[in-house]
């Protein structure tokens, strides 16, 4: 069996699609409105799954869907880390979609350092809150104080990395009948 300890990748990545609707709680105290409960079960579904025991490691794949209370992440696979049977390190990869009461955020890796409580999340990054959306290239959370910071480098023009900037749209409410 293994455990998850501390905070989990969702509290990270619903936390991190907050950011198109205001400032960051810490994990701890994330609002019930993200439906984020670390107290909850988490669910895993997926088409296959493999343990490398020597390595200690379990991965999911194909059509991956992990829920944990109102948050639900979809994944190519996620690989476990874990030793001892101690969760230390998560790795979602291709196409991730993160859903919570309180947005969205994709991408195409997601990796959660659970030690050190750090979630990143790359791969043309975009969050969106009902019309609110914000891109980017990388994802950083911080799980310990709530901070989270979103970087560019993706261009939707198809430049090479670096060559564009983080870009947010926010819809001020009443305005969505345009």
């Amino acid at each position: 069996m293994i455990r998850f300890y501390g905070s989990t990748l969702f509290a990270a990545l619903a936390a991190g699609a907050l950011v198109v609707a205001g400032p960051l709680a810490a994990a701890d105290s994330v609002p019930t409105d993200l439906g984020f409960n670390a107290d909850e079960p988490i669910a895993v579904n997926a088409d296959r799954f493999a343990a490398d025991l020597n390595a200690e490691t379990g991965t999911y794949s194909g059509n991956v869907l992990v829920v944990q209370g109102a948050v639900r992440m979809r994944a190519d696979e996620v690989k476990i880390d874990a030793p001892s049977g101690r969760a230390t390190r998560m790795e979602a990869r291709g196409s991730i979609v993160v859903e919570s009461p309180s947005g969205t955020a994709t991408g195409a890796l997601a990796v959660y350092d659970i030690d050190a409580q750090l979630v990143r999340l790359t791969g043309d990054v975009v969050l969106t809150n009902n019309e609110n959306v914000m891109r980017g290239s990388m994802l950083e959370v911080r799980i310990a104080d709530g901070r989270a910071t979103l970087t560019g480098g993706v261009a939707a023009n198809g430049q090479a990395p670096g060559s564009s900037r983080v870009q947010g749209l926010f819809v001020p409410p009443g305005n969505n009948d345009n």
